[in-house]
């Protein structure tokens, strides 16, 4: 005889309901603490010329954002470089950036407005500050470029603060002594190819794409700047954050040196407002240090970021949110 499975009564199939429901009710308030709801909301990140590291970087930091905080929509603005940057955060009108040091110094020492405001997530990679003429070129030295028509970066940019002071520091008028051209490192490759200016001035992670691309279609080479930084060094406080560097001879493998190049480097630092969302903050803060490789493969420049040294932002204060990141990681 078949078996006839057992009839359930009306009454009976809602009293299971009515308990499946409640266990349900408690599974979710028991789970509710240990997740946290997905970051929603814009930002925009400053970045800097189409063709420099800054811009390159951001593109690359902007994916990496994408698959850790999918709700959040990132839009990159490109900008003349840090000084134009440091106005935008202070504007409102970016929430994050990419900033050198003597940048945020002076800035400061400006007493610019929202200065007080600026807060610090990662200290970056270091930028190095590259003098590159034609091969062929007389200029051994900065000091050489009396006379010469010399690109020095755009008013807003890192470039021209730090170009306006190694000028400076070897006895040349930036103005009087020279013809300044302000162009950025999107149009200083062409226009030295061109023949339209002598020398440029450059400053930017190892290797800046727009040096390399150039050296493999025309002959160039960089001039040393080490004979200046310690003049450099005693010219004021934003001056402290620049050091001795080295460029390596296989920085650019087909610029003209047969050796490697003294210069100056100076730390980038990744910048917020105190406005700015801790909880926001500390994700793309950890982002950044865990997107280090990825991002590295493609920008040379971001496989120095380091998790040991991020947390020096110096001279700005750490935002609370990279604060908590840090302090999650710390061992």
């Amino acid at each position: 005889m078949p078996l006839v499975p057992p009839r359930i009564s009306r009454r009976h199939a809602l009293r299971v309901l009515v308990a499946v429901l409640a266990v349900l009710g408690v599974l979710t308030w028991w789970l509710k603490p240990f997740g946290k709801p997905e970051l929603q909301g814009e930002l925009t990140f400053s970045t800097g010329a189409r063709t420099g590291v800054y811009h390159r970087y951001g593109q690359l930091l902007q994916q990496a954002l994408g698959q850790d905080m999918p709700g959040v929509d990132v839009e990159l603005v490109t900008s003349e470089g840090s000084q134009e940057n440091l106005k935008r955060l202070a504007s409102g009108e970016a929430d994050f950036t990419v900033a050198t040091a003597d940048a945020v110094a002076k800035y400061r020492l400006d007493g610019k407005p929202g200065a007080d405001l600026l807060r610090g997530c990662a200290r970056l990679y270091d930028d190095y500050v590259q003098l590159v003429v034609p091969a062929g070129s007389p200029v051994q030295s900065a000091r050489d470029l009396r006379g010469k028509r010399v690109a020095i970066g755009q008013p807003g940019s890192g470039v021209r603060l730090v170009t306006e002071r190694l000028l400076t520091a070897a006895g040349i008028d930036p103005v009087l002594d020279l013809t300044p051209v302000s162009i950025g490192i999107d149009t200083m490759p062409t226009e030295l190819e061109a023949g339209r200016i002598d020398a440029f001035f450059w400053s930017g992670g190892l290797p800046t794409n727009a040096v390399r691309e150039l050296s493999e279609r025309f002959d160039i080479r960089l001039v040393q700047l080490g004979d200046l930084v310690e003049a450099l060094q005693g010219s004021g406080s934003p001056a402290r954050y620049y050091r001795t560097a080295v460029m390596p001879q296989d920085a650019y493998s087909r610029a003209r040196n047969t050796s490697a190049v003294t210069t100056l480097a100076v730390p980038n630092l990744l910048v917020t407002t105190a406005k700015a969302d801790p909880e926001l903050t500390e994700q793309l803060t950890r982002t950044v240090i865990a997107s280090r490789d990825k991002v590295g493969r493609a920008v040379h420049a971001a496989q120095l970021v380091d998790l040991r040294t991020a947390i020096y932002t110096d001279p700005l204060e750490l935002h609370e949110g990279a604060g908590r990141y840090y302090r999650s990681v710390k061992p």
